[in-house]
């Protein structure tokens, strides 16, 4: 018997679909292949560079053993990782453990520039908030949490630098980038109970928000900066310029910009009022910085002083450290260099903005000036023109020029600063 065969146009019941709760298979594996091969070169680089200056950092600690001698609280301590939790590290910790007790307490008898007692009220509260909260999720104690948050900070910065870098120069000097992040003058600091890592990671982020157009995104990233440092007052600056070129060139509707401008100041300023109302004073933190610090914007006096100072080899002038000094001087000299070479390639506007702003905050404040390299830390914009120039090279020749400088790095960007001067 023959059989008759019937054909069937395929309609949309001929074709099986998965059922609703089913992922397709392979999905969340391939999501993480794709994350991986996005972000692992990116955190790969930045590690290895950084251990090897970290390593390099405390065997010379361990070697010189000058810490040994010195107190725990000013760069001493029992184990050459105890100086990472020193001097700024010492009032993170007591504000993670006790809080926060705004006053201006005058040092009995004092007539000279410190008249006022230390006070913890002089560090902003986002970083101890956030060793607070590592705390008690974790069990560490301030000192473990101030460097774990410390350290995945500075792999979020590693990510946001790579991602502003990417998009002016593509992913290899975004790389290269991440590199100089590792290795430039103050990043001892990175991996320290310092914030550094924390301001850098929320400006890089901040900075892309505002290139990609993410308002409210930026609007509360710079908001949490500015409880983080007060120079955040020159990121504010930045976003604010943005907001206002993006809606004079019809890019965006004024409301979201404006909705970002008006967010971005609260962090600092709030926290700044709120200091101000416990002390009794209005000017109470700026009071604080000059009384129990020495620091106060004179408008690059200092600065002047000692950029015409350390070239002919005289360190008598205020807070004088010479090897610290003369490795800020040059930092400080290249700056202009670099700032010029991010201009010739039309970043957007808040990268310029917020790198020449926070240059003249820094310059234009009397403190120690062999922390300029560290203050000057978060201006990533500054690595973009050097990345770029440095992609070209090769792959062995970039790794021998940024592992040299990862392993020097223990030395100038570490040891220096914390032993030798006063981070």
């Amino acid at each position: 018997m023959t059989g008759t065969t019937t054909t069937r146009r395929p309609g949309p019941a001929a074709t099986p679909s998965p059922a609703p709760s089913e992922p397709a298979p392979g999905r969340p594996r391939e999501l993480l292949r794709r994350l991986a091969a996005r972000v692992g070169p990116v955190l790969a680089v930045y590690g290895v560079l950084k251990l090897a200056g970290f390593t390099v950092f405390m065997l010379l600690l361990d070697s010189a053993g000058d810490f040994r001698e010195k107190h725990p609280r000013f760069g001493g301590g029992a184990h050459p990782w105890d100086v990472l939790g020193s001097w700024d590290g010492w009032w993170y910790q007591q504000i993670a453990l006790h809080g926060y007790d705004p006053a201006l307490e005058p040092v009995p008898g004092a007539t000279g520039m410190i008249t006022l007692e230390g006070n913890s009220a002089a560090f902003f509260p986002l970083y101890p908030a956030l060793m607070r909260l590592v705390t008690e999720v974790t069990g560490l104690g301030p000192y473990g949490a101030g460097m774990a948050v410390s350290v995945v900070c500075s792999f979020v910065a590693a990510l946001g630098i790579h991602a502003v870098t990417s998009r002016l120069g593509g992913r290899r000097a975004g790389l290269v980038a991440v590199g100089l992040w590792a290795v430039w003058p103050g990043s001892g600091t990175e991996w320290a109970v310092y914030s550094e890592s924390l301001y850098t990671a929320l400006a890089a982020w901040a900075c892309w928000a505002v290139a990609t157009r993410r308002w409210a995104a930026a609007g509360v990233l710079v908001f949490a900066a500015g409880l983080t440092r007060p120079t955040a007052v020159a990121l504010v600056a930045a976003l604010a310029v943005a907001g206002v070129a993006a809606v004079v060139r019809r890019r965006e509707d004024w409301r979201q910009p404006l909705a970002a401008v008006m967010i971005a100041p609260l962090g600092v300023a709030g926290y700044l009022a709120w200091v101000g109302y416990r002390m009794g004073d209005w000017g109470g933190y700026t009071k604080l910085q000059e009384g129990a610090w020495g620091h106060t914007f004179d408008w690059g006096r200092h600065s002047l002083d000692v950029l015409t100072s350390v070239p002919v080899g005289h360190f008598d002038y205020l807070f004088a450290m010479p090897m610290e000094d003369t490795i800020g001087v040059g930092v400080v000299l290249t700056v202009p260099v670099l700032t010029v070479l991010l201009i010739r390639l039309r970043p957007p506007s808040v990268l310029v903005v917020y790198t020449v702003l926070s240059y003249l905050t820094v310059m234009g404040t009397q403190q120690y000036f062999g922390n300029v390299s560290r203050y000057l830390l978060p201006l990533f914009p500054l690595f973009v023109p050097l990345a770029l120039a440095m992609r070209r090279l090769s792959g062995p020749v970039l790794a021998a020029v940024l592992g040299t400088a990862a392993v020097a790095s223990g030395s100038y960007a570490g040891y220096v600063l914390f032993e030798l001067g006063v981070p």
